[in-house]
């Protein structure tokens, strides 16, 4: 007798003892939560963050005491209207990309230098405010700005900046003559984040109900449509608690709980998908001859094993993540690995459960109006497996039937998809990105437009020996002055704002330019910052450490850090998606081309996403500023979750067909069997993980309106295309040599001809081809008849 897997195993005791396996769940779910919930979340701090010279220099200021702090700007003006009074000037995004704005009226001195004292004695007064700055007038005379450094790190910021906020709108109240508003670092960071949850609301109000649709058309039944959902949101809140302890080993970044939502919806309704339809195909070819349990154990032999190595390959794939060395990227894929793992666990240990109890009651149901019918005198018809529909057919027809020229021409259309992805400008998701929805993005518009130097700081940093102080600030002012000559700078009329720390090792200087964080003239900046104006002058000096950071030099050096760390990664997840095929289906063959059509569906993805959002033209209609490029993180982000969900499909899909030919069946009809009968389930699973990807495209924060629409199209492409047409069409042109170079498929066939006799000179290829609409499992040695056959 052949030894049970654990799964099976698993999935047996479940389905034995249903009430204690619930219980266990959800006392599993409570006590992540619960646990979770008192050690609390470890957020990263700014230190995690550091990248390549840029985060060099930070430490360097840093350890100096110079380093740049959190500002918040309070802009004073006259009062320019309702519109503007309103303080909800509607503007379609950054100045750049906009017209003027309204200009203010003439500012009235005595009034707005009323004002700024009201300002500086409540900014001064908070203990969360480390200085306040004089105020600055800008060119034309009609706004005035006072500057507020804040105390603590950035991560301090969104806890420090509400008390700020409401001195703000005291003031404003108490001077209603003028338009008095608050923007900057921590108000900005604290508005996107505000929006985030927001969006993520927004996001589940949209993601449930079509789930639900989507289930109850796949299942018919308002009862089987709860269980994926109970379990995904089950699975998600127990991930939930399990992050919160895994951020004490490694720190979230804020983005793991999105993930958690978008990656747990998603797969933990596609594993409960793949198992609910295979006990109901189970059940069908049972036709009441199986209990509940049997039956369940049944389909946690071929389903549940198929999500056990569908969910490593996913966790294996995302490890991948971790190769980046990066806190974001950590964030995403520690969220992403406990959700899948979790929803795993759920599939082969509370489904079970699940599906026995709710099998048992259909069974009575069943029972009752059986008995009810036989009382009439009516006949009882048997519970039949319902076969693939016509739309089902259509849609593999083409693959069926000319597989050369299906495939030669969905492959050209994905090529021609990617082409777009070879001109992919990475970009650095910077301030200047973010909606204008947000309060404080308004005021940084109206900052921008009246003092225009403020977009940009660059701040060198050097750290050399307390005697070479007076020649490291002599250096810094000749660096000054060529960067005034360089019109790429600003030249306000000021004194070089150098900084030196205490021990005078460390020593800073400030400067600032009037270019979009995304622009090309702000890297340009940067470069004759870095390659010629510090080495002209500092770097002359001996022994000194130098290095640039700010705003633009973050965004750029993370893009290199990025591409640098891309072919690893990418190496890494062509190497494991192999590995993990080869180790499923024993097919080098298949291993291959797994590789082939992932790399085939991201870059058919990755073009469209270039297609929309590196140009204008949908700006409009996805309510989006263009940022002439792509985020850095979207395209390595891509590839790993990509990677992983398409093994959902391969797997599950591969799976029937492999079962099939182990089975005896010939591969011609094995694929075509495999395909068609995991096609609608496929398909409904690939809807309900577009709807959830797609959701995000109608979020705020660009990053992840890019993600979301790269995810949903990738999966789309990969359900509708790679899977109907790439996949089917390949597999009936490569035949047996699709198992190479497994020999347990050629035995299959052998047993199946010997069994028919006509095992001769010729081998199994004259095994005869069963219906196309036969079950290709043997029964007493012989193909299936037909379902319709067995009913009649």
């Amino acid at each position: 007798m052949r030894k049970r897997s654990v799964t099976v195993r698993v999935a047996r005791w479940s389905a034995l003892h249903p009430g204690r396996a619930v219980i266990g769940w959800l006392l599993f779910v409570v006590l992540c939560l619960g646990g979770g919930i008192a050690a609390g979340m470890n957020s990263a701090t700014s230190e995690d963050f550091r990248v390549g010279e840029a985060g060099r220099a930070e430490a360097l200021a840093t350890e100096g005491g110079v380093q740049l702090r959190s500002t918040e700007q309070v802009l004073i003006r006259a009062d320019s209207g309702p519109l503007d009074k309103a303080g909800s000037l509607d503007r379609p995004g950054p100045l750049d990309k906009a017209g003027p704005l309204d200009r203010p009226g003439p500012l009235d001195k005595a009034a707005a230098g009323a004002a700024v004292k009201d300002i500086t004695t409540r900014m001064k007064s908070l203990p969360e405010v480390a200085s306040v700055a004089p105020p600055v007038r800008s060119a034309d005379g009609r706004v005035l700005r006072v500057q507020v450094e804040l105390n603590g790190s950035e991560q301090d910021d969104q806890e420090n900046v509400p008390p700020l906020q409401a001195q703000t709108e005291e003031a404003a109240k108490d001077h209603p003559g003028l338009v008095i508003e608050e923007t900057g670092d921590a108000s900005v960071s604290k508005g996107v984040d505000d929006q985030r949850d927001e969006d993520l609301q927004f996001s589940e109000a949209i993601t449930l109900p079509v789930t639900l649709i989507t289930l109850a058309v796949v299942f018919g039944s308002v009862v089987m449509v709860g269980v994926p959902l109970l379990l995904a949101v089950t699975s998600i809140m127990a991930t939930m608690g399990l992050a919160m302890l895994a951020s004490h080993l490694l720190p979230d970044t804020g983005v793991g709980m999105s993930m958690i939502l978008l990656i747990g919806m998603a797969v933990g309704v596609d594993y409960t998908l793949f198992y609910l339809k295979r006990e109901r195909e189970e059940r069908a070819r049972a036709g009441g001859r199986l209990t509940s349990e049997a039956l369940v154990e049944a389909a946690a032999a071929t389903a549940g094993r198929a999500i056990v190595v569908s969910g490593i390959a996913v966790i294996v794939s995302t490890t991948a993540l971790f190769l980046a060395r990066d806190v974001i990227f950590d964030s995403l894929a520690t969220g992403t690995i406990l959700v899948v793992a979790v929803a795993v666990v759920s599939s082969v240990t509370v489904l079970p459960a699940l599906l026995v109890m709710l099998g048992r009651r259909g069974e009575r149901r069943t029972a009752k109006r059986a008995a009810k019918r036989i009382a009439r005198g009516k006949s009882v018809q048997a519970y039949g497996e319902k076969k693939p529909g016509r739309v089902w057919n259509a849609l593999l027809a083409p693959a069926r039937r000319r597989p050369a020229l299906t495939l030669c021409l969905a492959v050209l259309a994905m090529l021609g998809l990617a082409l777009p992805a070879l001109n992919m400008n990475l970009k650095y998701p910077a301030r200047d990105s973010f909606s204008r929805d947000i309060e404080a993005m308004k005021g940084y518009d109206r900052l921008l437009d009246a003092f225009p130097e403020q977009r940009i700081r660059h701040l060198v940093v050097v750290r050399a020996e307390a005697s070479q102080a007076a020649d490291v600030r002599a250096a810094l002012h000749d660096l000054d002055r060529e960067a005034a000559a360089d019109p790429l700078f600003s030249h306000p009329s000021r004194t070089p704002l150098v900084r030196s720390s205490e021990d005078r090792r460390t020593t800073t200087l400030e400067l600032n330019a009037p270019h979009p964080t995304y622009s090309k003239k702000a890297e340009v900046s940067l470069d004759h910052l870095r390659d010629d104006y510090l080495p002209a002058t500092v770097g002359k000096l001996p022994g000194v450490e130098t290095a640039v950071t700010g705003e633009v030099p973050r965004g750029t050096d993370y893009v290199e850090h990025q591409n640098q760390k891309l072919p690893l990664v990418l190496g890494f997840l062509l190497l494991m998606t192999f590995a993990m095929t080869v180790f499923a289906f024993r097919s080098v063959v298949l291993g291959l081309l797994g590789i082939v059509l992932n790399l085939l569906s991201a870059a058919s993805a990755l073009g469209l996403l270039v297609l929309v959002f590196q140009g204008e033209w949908a700006e409009e209609l996805l309510s989006f500023i263009s940022l002439g490029g792509i985020s850095s993180r979207v395209p390595l982000f891509l590839f790993v979750i990509l990677f992983g969900l398409s093994m959902d499909y391969q797997v599950f899909v591969v799976s029937r067909i492999r079962e099939a030919a182990l089975n005896g069946v010939p591969t011609r009809q094995a694929v075509i069997h495999g395909i068609s009968s995991s096609a609608k389930v496929v398909t409904s699973a690939a809807i309900v993980m577009v709807t959830v990807f797609a959701s995000f495209v109608m979020l705020h924060i660009l990053e992840m309106k890019q993600m979301g629409f790269v995810l949903a199209a990738a999966v789309l492409l990969d359900a509708f295309v790679i899977r109907i047409m790439i996949l089917p069409a390949a597999l009936l042109l490569l035949g047996r040599a699709t198992w190479w170079p497994s020999r347990a498929i050629r035995r299959a066939e052998e047993r199946a001809a010997e069994r028919y006799g006509t095992h001769g000179a010729h081998g199994a290829e004259e095994v005869p081809e069963a219906p196309e609409d036969a079950d290709p499992r043997p029964l007493s040695g012989h193909w299936a008849e037909p379902r319709t056959a067995r009913r009649g």
